[in-house]
């Protein structure tokens, strides 16, 4: 206030001198640390101890002996009964494993051997079994030689709509035997029976590889009948044929 000069306040922190000082203290530090504790060193091995240890014994060492079960349970020139060699009975100096004496059985005669099988087959003879592995067979009709041997019809079904329709003359409406060396397919044909049960049209769908098999089915199913109905109906025939050999004379 009187125009003297203000005073500027102290620095109240380190000053970068004193904080270069302790940077470098501790550099040092760490420096003698790592000098003192960072050499390697090399562990001592501990010594082993309780190690179990193997060795070779000889066949006459006691090591062996001891292996034997029957130790005290057979008498032995060196066990703890021969301190009274009065109370044991017979020899005690031979070996203390123990083996049973060889015995061998009688040999019978030559003249007896197999006398006893031979008593058996007398007494209990076999019987002699009959094997049948292919019997007669058994039939159940037989045809006289001169009868003439008569094929069976083939036979014919009806699918679709025209199944559930009533057929004026089923009983005139027969499949014949068609005479061929060979085993054909069905044949398939499809007719369209119109109001007043005749057939309007008949169309082969599958034929059987047989040109008469295949007439014949169209023309069976154009002499078709079935009762009238009140719509048109469509369905298939489906032939099976029968087939018979030709005999050539």
């Amino acid at each position: 206030m009187n125009g003297s000069p203000a005073h500027s306040p102290p620095d109240s922190g380190w000053g970068w001198k004193k904080t270069g000082l302790i940077i470098l203290l501790a550099m040092l530090g760490h420096l003698t640390l790592l000098f003192l504790f960072g050499a390697k060193k090399n562990s001592t091995p501990r010594p082993a101890t309780h190690v179990p240890v193997f060795r070779l014994a000889a066949a006459a060492s006691e090591l062996v002996t001891l292996t034997d079960p029957t130790w005290f349970a057979l008498p032995h020139a060196e066990d703890f009964a021969a301190a009274h060699p009065d109370a044991l009975p017979g020899e005690l100096n031979r070996s203390f494993r123990y083996g049973e004496p060889a015995s061998f059985l009688a040999t019978p005669a030559a003249e007896t051997l197999g006398a006893t099988f031979a008593a058996y087959n007398a007494t209990n003879a076999l019987v002699p079994v009959q094997l049948d592995f292919k019997p007669a067979p058994q039939f159940e009709e037989t045809l006289p030689a001169d009868a003439a041997w008569v094929p069976p019809p083939s036979v014919w079904r009806l699918s679709g709509g025209i199944a559930d329709r009533r057929l004026l003359n089923r009983r005139s409406f027969a499949a014949p035997t068609i005479a061929v060396n060979d085993v054909i397919p069905p044949s398939r044909v499809q007719v369209l029976v119109d109001k007043s049960g005749k057939v309007l049209s008949n169309v082969l769908l599958e034929p059987s590889g047989n040109a008469d098999a295949d007439q014949i089915a169209l023309a069976l199913a154009r002499s078709l009948q079935f009762v009238p109905a009140n719509e048109v109906t469509l369905g298939e025939i489906i032939f099976d044929w029968q087939t018979a050999p030709v005999v050539k004379p």
